[in-house]
């Protein structure tokens, strides 16, 4: 499927969603939320994984600010509600989201990709929230998804100074969890959809969805929840047949990762 705003395609359970307004640098309007919206409910009902890109050379610019620059408060609050709806789908829905990013990852790009579970940066991606500059504040969730990826300090000295990441510097920041070599994002998102949609979806469901509100409760009170959901997943019918190959050992074990070089092992 593919529209005016963005393109739908389906492949091996894995749900591709491009945001495709590359003349404006895939800047975020009603009408992207309106269809990014139908687009995650579709992927949520059809695939295991979802992967968030962006076709041209960047991946999201951020907020149309023309659109949004004649709006009351009130419809003001009711974009950023409608944004915050539909950002907790991708969050906190049925299926884990990847996204690819590159070029420019600014302003309301960066909170879309903060909603998602993985994040993949090739080495031209750069990050920013300039809405100090325009006169604004955070209005698509950052103020919650961003500052708990790098700290309400480091999120305050971006808005404040207009400061630039580059990717070396978001991943320091915890806002990546992948650098790959430029063009190469959709292939290392890809590869990690394909592995993440190998898991239980069971066991995919508790991580994206208990994990983050367990991280907002007190600590008994976690601990309560983890072993609740724990006994859910290892209980169910697709956990036990897994634990039996494993045990049977016609599941694969795990490797280790490559020996770093110039270590010394003796």
């Amino acid at each position: 499927m593919t529209s005016k705003l963005l393109t739908y395609d389906l492949s091996n359970n894995l749900a591709f969603i491009g945001l495709n307004r590359p003349a404006k640098r895939n800047a975020i309007s009603d009408a992207v939320i309106d269809e990014l919206e139908a687009v995650v409910r579709r992927a949520q009902s059809e695939a295991l994984v979802g992967i968030i890109f962006g076709h041209g050379d960047h991946f999201c610019a951020g907020l149309d600010l023309a659109e949004h620059a004649t709006r009351t408060p009130i419809q003001g609050i009711q974009g950023s509600r409608r944004w915050h709806a539909v950002f907790d789908q991708i969050q906190r829905g049925a299926i884990p989201f990847v996204c690819a990013l590159h070029g420019a990852v600014v302003g309301g790009g960066l909170e879309l990709a903060a909603s998602t579970h993985i994040r993949v940066a090739d080495e031209s991606a750069f990050f920013a929230l300039p809405e100090g500059q325009r006169g604004i504040f955070v209005g698509g969730s950052g103020s919650v998804r961003i500052a708990r990826l790098m700290s309400a300090a480091r999120m305050t000295d971006l808005m404040l100074t207009g400061r630039v990441l580059n990717v070396t510097e978001a991943e320091r920041f915890n806002l990546l969890n992948y650098v790959v070599p430029p063009g190469t994002a959709m292939a290392k998102a890809r590869e990690l959809a394909l592995q993440i949609a190998s898991n239980a979806p069971l066991s995919n469901f508790a991580i994206t969805n208990a994990l983050p509100r367990i991280q907002d409760m007190a600590q008994d009170d976690g601990l309560f929840v983890e072993s609740l959901v724990a006994s859910f997943t290892q209980t169910s019918a697709e956990a036990t047949e897994r634990l039996q190959a494993f045990t049977a050992k016609r599941a694969a074990r795990l490797a280790a990762p490559p020996k770093i070089a110039g270590s010394d092992t003796g």
